[in-house]
C-alpha cells in the first residue's frame, strides 16, 4: 500500500471523477474553508475541469453551504448534509467555542443571545443576502454597538444553531442568509445513522487514515468516532504500514478504496487549509516533520502549498498575478509548475 497515491485518488486531487462541485463537497463530507477566496478553488481543482462559475452557481443556489461547524472553524457542505451534519457536530463545536470565549474573557448571557440573534436573523429575512458590515448597521439602529470579535461570535453561534449560513458568493466578503430559507429542512437522522454517514464520508475520500486522524477531523468525542467504525463494519479494514517514519501505523481503508489513476510527475498548487493536510492529525506521511514550518504553525496558520506526486516540496503566492513559487526540497524549478499555474490562473482571472 502506498498510503500518498491512495490519499491523492481518494481526495480526487489526481484523476478526478466529478464534474459538479456539489459532488466533490458531497464526496468529501466537509471542506475547510477557512480562505474564503480560495475555497472555490479547493473544490474546483477536485474537478475535472475547474469552473468558477460552476462553483458561483452552486453556492449561490445552495447547494453548498459554508458555515461554522466542525471544531468551531467554517467548513463547506452541501445542503443534502447540512441539518443531520448540523445536529451532529455542533453541540460539540459550541462547546469547544465556549472555551475560547472564556478564555479571551468574553461572556454573553443568554438573553443577549436571543435579543441579537433575532436582529441579525430579521436582517437577513429583509435583505436575502447580507454582510457583516449589514449587521453592524442594523444594530446600529437598535442603539446597539459590540466590538467585531463579540460580533463574529454572535454570528458563528447563529451559524452553529441552524440560525445563519452563506449568503450569496461575493469576490471578498463574506455573505449571510437565513438558513430556514436557503436550505430546505430534511428528516432529521437517528444519531447512529448519522455517525455512520459522517464516518463514511470521512474514511471513503480521506484513506487511508488512523482512528487518530478522524477525531482530529471531525471534532467529536473518541467514543463517538470508534462508534461510527463501528457501524460500518466490514466495509473498512485495517492495514498496517511498517515503514522508519510511519512506526507500525495503523490506517483504516474501505472496501471500494481507489487504486487506479495515479501518474507520476504531477504538480498541484493546493491552497492553505486544504484538505489534504488538515484533515490529518499526522502529516508526516507527505510532509516530513523538518519541513512543517514551511506548511503550518503551531497556532493553526496553513500555508499555501505544492505537492509533487503528493509530496509537499515548496510554496506558491496564490495572490499575485505574477508566477511566483519558492521550493524547499531540492529537485524542483518553477518551469515544472507552470502548467499548474495557468489552469490556476484561468480559473481563477479568466
Amino acid at each position: 500500500m502506498n498510503p500518498v497515491t491512495l490519499r491523492l485518488l481518494n481526495q480526487q486531487l489526481v484523476a478526478p471523477q466529478f464534474s459538479d462541485p456539489a459532488e466533490v463537497v458531497s464526496h468529501l463530507g466537509a471542506m475547510q474553508a477557512q480562505e474564503y477566496r480560495l475555497m472555490r478553488w479547493a473544490v474546483a481543482m477536485r474537478t475535472r475541469k475547474p469552473s468558477l462559475s460552476a462553483f458561483t452557481k452552486a453556492f449561490d443556489k445552495g447547494r453548498i453551504i459554508r458555515l461554522h461547524l466542525m471544531r468551531g472553524t467554517w467548513q463547506l457542505v452541501t445542503a443534502e448534509d447540512y441539518w443531520w451534519m448540523l445536529e451532529l457536530c455542533a453541540p460539540k463545536a459550541i462547546s469547544v467555542t465556549n472555551g475560547w470565549m472564556h478564555s479571551n474573557k468574553i461572556d454573553i448571557p443568554e438573553e443577549e443571545y436571543r435579543k441579537i440573534r433575532e436582529i441579525l436573523a430579521q436582517t437577513a429575512a429583509d435583505k436575502g443576502s447580507v454582510t457583516k458590515e449589514d449587521f453592524v448597521n442594523a444594530l446600529a439602529e437598535k442603539d446597539i454597538t459590540m466590538d467585531d470579535h463579540r460580533l463574529s461570535y454572535h454570528i458563528r453561534m447563529c451559524e452553529m444553531t441552524g440560525t445563519l449560513c452563506s449568503g450569496n458568493l461575493q469576490p471578498m466578503k463574506a455573505t449571510y442568509a437565513l438558513a430556514s430559507e436557503k436550505v430546505k429542512r430534511k428528516e432529521p437522522l437517528d444519531r447512529d445513522e448519522a455517525l455512520m454517514r459522517f464516518t463514511r464520508k470521512y474514511f471513503q475520500s480521506r484513506q487511508p487514515a488512523t482512528l487518530e486522524d478522524f477525531v482530529w477531523w471531525s471534532g467529536l468525542n473518541i467514543s463517538d468516532c470508534r462508534r461510527g467504525i463501528e457501524l460500518l463494519g466490514d466495509y473498512l479494514r485495517v492495514e498496517t504500514v511498517c515503514t522508519p517514519s510511519l512506526r507500525h501505523r495503523e490506517f483504516y481503508i474501505t472496501d471500494d478504496c481507489r487504486t487506479r489513476g495515479f501518474r507520476k510527475g504531477q504538480y498541484l498548487l493546493i491552497p492553505p487549509y486544504d484538505e489534504y493536510l488538515i484533515g490529518y492529525k499526522s502529516r508526516d506521511i507527505v510532509l516530513p516533520p523538518e519541513y512543517q514550518h514551511h506548511a503550518h504553525n503551531n497556532r493553526g496558520i496553513f500555508q499555501p502549498i505544492i505537492a509533487h506526486d503528493g509530496l509537499i516540496c515548496g510554496n506558491w503566492a496564490p495572490f499575485k498575478k505574477e508566477f511566483q513559487v519558492e521550493f524547499f526540497r531540492e529537485g524542483h524549478h518553477a518551469e515544472d509548475v507552470l502548467s499548474a499555474w495557468e489552469e490556476y490562473r484561468k480559473f481563477m482571472w479568466k
